[in-house]
């Protein structure tokens, strides 16, 4: 199998990583050069264009920042439509709207060619080592034809449904996960401001009903200083724009999501799209005057789990569709 790769950034790259670790033939394409010239040097392939490696490639992912530049990369000159027809997948792996995943989608699907979203989920440090959890959206039967390459992508794929699906249950679980950072970075303020050691208030949570996989991530990065999770502030909003975006859909009256919105507003306002998520602590460690690390955390997060072949992840009583 042949695969085709666009966009090289903190997570595709990773992502791509694993694909030409594993034995697949890799054609890469990304704005930056420095990027594309390390994989080459890998071994993998130097894409011309989205529309070549539509052509060429059995399966062309995008992984890219923003639904404006995946919709640019699909149907813009030299697009993924230019070159793609029967024979030939677009998995679709950015974080995205689930509307303009279904459009696009359609578009490729008119083309005789078959479309999957397939966000991910669990961090970059587990997308480097293909143990990230993947949501795929699609048919039974594309979903049956992606997953030889999904296994190695990721440790745990879940067959979300219908194209879209995954887009939204990928922008509810950020929304959760940017709910914990938030919540999280008040505890530890607080823990401080009541004088107590930040190393015995990690653990604490930890061992308790309060833990949660962000703070056994992201609490610690906080805690060394280094804030590195390798996502940032103007990427939350985005996705924090996405999931409101979801329930003004659908009129759900969410009281807690307009204000995490606001709080990475903010947090944008003071320190710049491009700071890092974690240091949206930096708002209450501004406005106490109280420095929130400890000694004996790492300065970013390595995935400690051995690299396994993934499997297919099956809801509770749902027996794997039949091809629809």
């Amino acid at each position: 199998m042949h695969v085709g790769f666009i966009g090289l950034g903190n997570v595709g790259g990773k992502l791509a990583g694993s694909i030409l670790r594993n034995g697949f033939d890799l054609t890469v394409h990304d704005l930056n050069e420095d990027l594309v010239a390390a994989f080459v040097a890998r071994g993998a392939l130097r894409g011309t264009s989205p529309r070549q490696m539509a052509k060429d490639c059995d399966v062309v992912i995008t992984c890219l920042p923003s639904p404006a530049a995946c919709a640019a990369v699909v149907e813009g000159p030299e697009g993924i439509l230019d070159g793609i027809g029967p024979g030939t997948i677009w998995a679709e792996m950015s974080t995205t709207d689930a509307n303009d995943v279904k459009r696009l989608s359609g578009l490729v699907i008119a083309k005789g060619a078959e479309a999957i979203e397939c966000p991910v989920s669990g961090g970059c440090h587990r997308a480097a080592t293909g143990n990230i959890s993947i949501f795929a959206g699609c048919t039974r039967p594309t979903f049956e034809k992606a997953l030889p390459f999904l296994t190695v992508l990721g440790r745990r794929v879940l067959h979300t449904g219908p194209i879209g699906s995954a887009s939204v249950l990928k922008v509810v679980t950020n929304y959760l996960a940017t709910a914990n950072l938030v919540s999280l970075a008040e505890a530890l303020v607080t823990c401080k401001a009541a004088g107590m050691d930040l190393n015995t208030s990690y653990e604490a949570i930890r061992i308790s009903s309060g833990n949660s996989f962000v703070h056994e991530t992201e609490s610690q990065v906080i805690l060394n200083g280094s804030r590195d999770i390798s996502f940032t502030m103007d990427l939350v909003a985005k996705d924090a724009g996405l999931f409101q975006a979801i329930a003004e859909a659908h009129d759900v009256p969410l009281e807690l999501s307009p204000l995490l919105n606001r709080i990475f507003a903010d947090g944008i306002d003071r320190f710049g799209p491009r700071e890092l998520s974690p240091n949206i602590i930096k708002r209450l460690e501004q406005a106490t005057g109280l420095d929130i690390r400890a000694p004996g955390f790492p300065a970013e997060m390595k995935d400690d789990e051995p690299e396994e072949p993934g499997y297919e992840v099956v809801p509770r009583n749902i027996r794997p569709l039949a091809a629809e």
